[in-house]
C-alpha cells in the first residue's frame, strides 16, 4: 500500500481541487461562480484553488465579459486530465488494497 500512496497526486489533496477537478472531468468548462455554489466556496478560497491548479497546468482560465460583468470559466487541460485520471487509479489501488 505505501507504493500506491506515493502515487497519489498532493495537488489533489484538498476537499476543493478533488471537487473543482472531479466537475472539470465531467464538463467542457465550468463557470467560476458555478464551482462556488457546486463546491460551497468562498471567492478568495476558490480563487486560491484554482490558481494552483493553473499553475501546475491541470486547469486553463478563460475571462471575459457578458455585458458589463466578468465571466470566468475553467477548462481542464490535457496535462490535467491524465495527472487526475492517475490520481484516480490509485486510490483505487489503495481501496482494492486495503
Amino acid at each position: 500500500m505505501k507504493n500506491y500512496l506515493q502515487e497519489l497526486n498532493k495537488a489533489f489533496e484538498s476537499r476543493a481541487r478533488l471537487g473543482i477537478m472531479s466537475s472539470l472531468m465531467v464538463n467542457d468548462s465550468i463557470t467560476f461562480n458555478a464551482l462556488k455554489e457546486l463546491l460551497d466556496l468562498t471567492d478568495g478560497n476558490l480563487a486560491g484553488h484554482t490558481r494552483a491548479l493553473e499553475q501546475a497546468g491541470y486547469l486553463r482560465v478563460e475571462k471575459s465579459f457578458i455585458g458589463k460583468k466578468p465571466n470566468t470559466r475553467f477548462f481542464i487541460t490535457p496535462e490535467g486530465r491524465q495527472a487526475f485520471e492517475q490520481h484516480l487509479e490509485a486510490l483505487e489501488k489503495i481501496i482494492r488494497e486495503v
